[in-house]
């Protein structure tokens, strides 16, 4: 049975999905959710498919009715979550009855948290994703009032006798601080910074009021090129680290542009991209120099720790008969001799 989602309280919070991967051949960013592993965790843990819209939330409370019964699950950044006035547990899936209110506040640690819906919500796509993109114009920005379509409603699940979580599926919760080590690999433009490359590794950084999803602004002591020569406009990365000027240095996230023409200096790995989604203004951040190697086994790692967990929700899920019928009976009574 299909529902909907009303949305109460906004925030800051975006329709997402995993990104606009056939993009960037036509000159667009891949955007979508900044803290990947997290996006990708809450669609799992409520039986999505990693690349299902979901509800990214940005730093400001958050707050939606269900009118039907449906399955959620939050991740992210640590938060307060309530459904319904009671309290609940992130990183795992969660029971909401139709009327009930779920409220997220006081998100703590980090900037965003994700909300993730069993059997998912409508979203407009533009080349094959969801994800909004600013510089087009492009996206579902939620607003108090916005209805959201779901098309799935899972009967309330809990613990038949002592009202106690139902669901313990183990996965490791990533670590959220105010003081974040980001990992990276050397930039192809790293020798015309010489000896003050090093300055890279050495100096704290502070996280700029003026950072976004195209990229962040940290300030701190900065490499200096050695060369004068003009670079010219080229491909770049996401998680590529320049030095655009003498103010600061610029880390390029998931909305950056397709092309840009300063030096890169080192690359962000892909699992270090989800601790800087996670990094407010006035956070420091440390960088630590890996191989490609390290950072690619790292990447590996986190990705069947995320299989672990959807064969794990899965056979759950079915043993439930959530999606289906229940696999499993209740034994009949004993007859009386």
């Amino acid at each position: 049975m299909s529902g909907s989602l009303i949305i109460q309280q906004p925030g800051h919070s975006v329709v997402t999905d995993l990104g606009r991967f056939r993009g960037p051949r036509f000159g667009l960013p891949v955007n979508g959710a900044l803290d990947q592993f997290s996006a990708r965790a809450a669609n799992i843990l409520t039986a999505n498919e990693d690349n299902a819209p979901l509800l990214e939330i940005t730093a400001l409370d958050f707050r939606m009715r269900a009118t039907t019964d449906i399955l959620i699950a939050v991740t992210g950044a640590p938060l307060r979550l309530t459904v319904g006035g009671r309290e609940c547990p992130q990183w795992e899936p969660v029971s909401v009855r139709a009327g009930e209110t779920v409220a997220l506040s006081q998100i703590t640690g980090g900037l965003r948290s994700y909300l993730a819906v069993h059997g998912s919500v409508e979203a407009p796509v533009l080349l094959g994703s969801c994800a909004p993109d600013t510089v087009v114009g492009f996206g579902l920005r939620l607003t108090e009032g916005t209805e959201l379509k779901t098309s799935r409603s899972v009967a309330p699940i809990r613990h038949p006798y002592f009202d106690l979580p139902l669901f313990r599926l183990g996965l490791t919760r990533p670590h959220f601080s105010s003081h974040a080590v980001v990992e990276v690999t050397d930039g192809p433009d790293v020798d015309e910074f010489g000896d003050t490359a090093e300055l890279l590794f050495t100096t704290e950084y502070t996280v700029s009021a003026r950072s976004n999803h195209i990229g962040l602004r940290l300030g701190g002591a900065l490499p200096e090129r050695q060369s004068s020569a003009e670079v010219l406009s080229r491909g770049v990365p996401v998680g590529a680290i320049e030095v655009p000027s003498r103010d600061e240095l610029l880390v390029l996230h998931r909305g950056r542009g397709v092309t840009a023409g300063y030096p890169v200096l080192a690359v962000v790995t892909t699992r270090s991209l989800d601790v800087l989604a996670q990094a407010r203004p006035g956070h420091t951040i440390t960088f630590r120099k890996t191989t490609v190697p390290d950072a690619t086994a790292k990447h590996r790692a986190a990705l069947r720790e995320l299989e672990n967990l959807r064969s794990t929700v899965s056979t759950v899920f079915a043993l439930l008969g959530i999606g289906g019928q229940p696999g499993w009976q209740q034994l009949a009574p004993a007859s009386g001799s």
